[in-house]
């Protein structure tokens, strides 16, 4: 780890998608968003469906969807593990437009209380997808 940066890694059930050294990160955590930097204090968070912001040069160089996870923080490292991750300027608006669509008739027309509940829990990614879309927090 160089000063002032903090090895960043995400990782998918797929692959390792990320491994570099960066200025900070912002993870989206279940209790809030949350940012890294180096010496932060270790801790274990749960992450929500949304945008892991990655820093460098003092600005946001990479945009990451992730649909959820876990995300394990030590003073020198930040590593997130991602139910699905995908670069934000790579989702199809259409796309998830058309998935919202077909997850609301799904958890309409659900047949019993779990199916209607895993349609709500996948229609919270689609518009968390959207939402990464649309509003970029951080510049």
């Amino acid at each position: 780890m160089a000063d002032g940066r903090v090895d960043f890694e995400l990782v998918s059930p797929e692959a390792l998608l990320l491994s570099e050294e960066v200025e900070m990160v912002v993870v989206p955590g279940d209790e809030g968003d949350f940012g890294v930097l180096p010496g932060h204090a270790p801790m274990i968070s749960t992450i929500r469906a949304g945008v892991i912001h990655v820093f460098a040069g003092g600005s946001v160089q990479k945009r990451i969807f992730v649909a959820g996870g876990f995300a394990e923080v030590t003073p020198e490292r930040c590593t997130v593990l991602a139910e699905e991750a995908m670069v934000v300027g790579e989702i199809d608006r259409d796309a998830v437009e058309q998935e919202l669509k077909d997850l609301s008739e799904d958890a309409d027309d659900a047949a019993d209380e779990t199916e209607r509940e895993i349609s709500r829990a996948r229609l919270q990614v689609a518009r968390a997808k959207l939402k990464a879309i649309e509003e970029p927090l951080y510049q």
